[in-house]
């Protein structure tokens, strides 16, 4: 879903975009032009983000994204829909949010990593039955360590509205629309999740993706998108492989 910018306090567009030294904090890169009516700052982090923000008094609220130059152009040729999948996965926790007891919840994680390598590689079909069953266990088990769905409770005690990402050719968005007094705790999440995800409820959500691919072979506008695309771009990935995937790559994904 493409985000649409609300009323907002302030509006935060940060995207990860430029490194620059360690020790620079921040530096300004461009202050509003008289003809900009949005009044456009523009500062870069010295953790590499660039951060836009436009001021809006309309509310006391404001809308915040964070952009990665990262999308379904980059995933592999043989483990598409990738890009759309880590989207996924970044709502799924960390070692602190989401679990109970990481390090006894980190013992099975590690297990189902390793046995869908298994599963990525293997082409024997009972072969991989087994692998599946294997997989089945040790969800089983890292499932009583983890508590689903902790970040979208955090935003919703917070006050969240819209909160929502999504996955194109170039880029993964983050978004949220909060009060302006949640500022801090908006930080602190965000930063948690893009510096200590765990993958954790990896099969259970991969049925959710794929359940989004299903609903897109029945959307004529996106079959027929597709199609044109295709023959625009013979040798590109905007052309040869789609945000959501193949059915057959998202059957047999690799957390790797």
């Amino acid at each position: 879903m493409r985000p649409i910018l609300r009323p907002a306090f302030w509006t935060l567009l940060c995207g990860l975009w430029l490194a620059l030294p360690a020790g620079a904090e921040h530096r300004r890169v461009h202050t509003p032009s008289p003809a900009d009516p949005m009044q456009v700052h523009i500062y870069q982090l010295g953790n590499g983000l660039s951060v836009y923000l436009s001021e809006n008094h309309q509310e006391p609220r404001f809308y915040a994204e964070i952009a990665v130059r990262a999308g379904s152009k980059h995933d592999p040729a043989e483990a598409t829909g990738i890009a759309h999948y880590l989207e996924h996965m970044l709502f799924k926790g960390t070692t602190s949010i989401g679990t109970l007891d990481y390090e006894k919840e980190k013992v099975h994680l590690d297990s189902i990593e390793a046995l869908y390598e298994q599963h990525f590689a293997e082409a024997d079909p009972e072969k991989r039955k087994a692998i599946y069953a294997q997989i089945n266990q040790e969800n089983q088990l890292a499932s009583q360590y983890a508590v689903p769905n902790e970040i979208d409770r955090l935003y919703s005690a917070m006050g969240e509205n819209g909160l929502n990402a999504h996955t194109w050719v170039e880029e993964t968005v983050y978004e949220v629309d909060l009060p302006a007094n949640r500022l801090r705790q908006w930080a602190a999440v965000e930063s948690e999740r893009f510096a200590r995800p765990v993958f954790r409820l990896f099969q259970t959500e991969l049925e959710t993706v794929y359940e989004e691919k299903n609903r897109s072979t029945d959307n004529k506008d996106r079959l027929i998108n597709e199609a044109v695309d295709r023959v625009l771009y013979k040798k590109h990935p905007y052309g040869q492989q789609t945000t959501l995937g193949s059915v057959e790559h998202l059957k047999s994904p690799s957390l790797k």
